[in-house]
């Protein structure tokens, strides 16, 4: 109703399919159980925001103003799934335009921290991973396996994987990641 009022339109298909793959992937219990992520809101969050890196990643080697759009569109269905989060959890509706705000500024310090160690030597993208997925956890619960440095190998993956796919096929919303860590597909 709002969105007719205020002349915003509903956000394309494409972008929703998108973000409905990135959240089906970032849920996978092979990030939990094999690569230790914390299974908590804060893991599930970082690893919703990592697939989402991943996808916007690819989306700017795109080419054209319909890569942007979606693009664009997914970012404003990642926020607005995050204020329904917040609203679902019971905050008040005074606290969550700040509270949005903070997670945005999160989000994007993410994807820059990732874009950044992508481009870095090899310990880069591991060490970023160690300090947003791993971060809240203490050093005695992480895994006897070194979890970042297999995440960072199943980015690199997912670089890869999604740089060999079409940009036609990115925009309309087909996407396809690499296997989770500890998965034989």
């Amino acid at each position: 109703m709002f969105a007719r009022l205020f002349g915003r339109r509903a956000a394309p298909t494409e972008a929703q399919t998108l973000f409905a793959r990135i959240v089906e992937q970032a849920r996978s219990p092979d990030f939990y159980t094999h690569c230790g992520v914390p299974d908590s809101f804060d893991g599930r969050f970082e690893m919703v925001a990592l697939h989402a890196f991943l996808v916007l990643h690819r989306l700017k080697g795109a080419e054209g103003a319909s890569a942007k759009a979606v693009a664009q569109d997914l970012v404003d269905i990642l926020f607005a799934d995050i204020d329904r989060t917040f609203r679902e959890l019971g905050a008040a509706d005074i606290g969550v335009g700040r509270r949005v705000q903070k997670v945005a500024e999160a989000v994007y310090g993410r994807i820059a921290a990732y874009d950044q160690a992508l481009a870095a030597p090899e310990p880069a993208l591991a060490e970023a991973i160690q300090r947003n997925v791993y971060g809240t956890v203490a050093e005695a619960q992480r895994p006897g396996h070194d979890g970042p440095a297999t995440m960072a190998d199943y980015v690199r993956r997912c670089v890869v994987g999604l740089a060999a796919a079409p940009d036609s096929a990115l925009i309309a919303g087909t996407i396809r990641f690499a296997a989770p860590p500890g998965r034989q597909d």
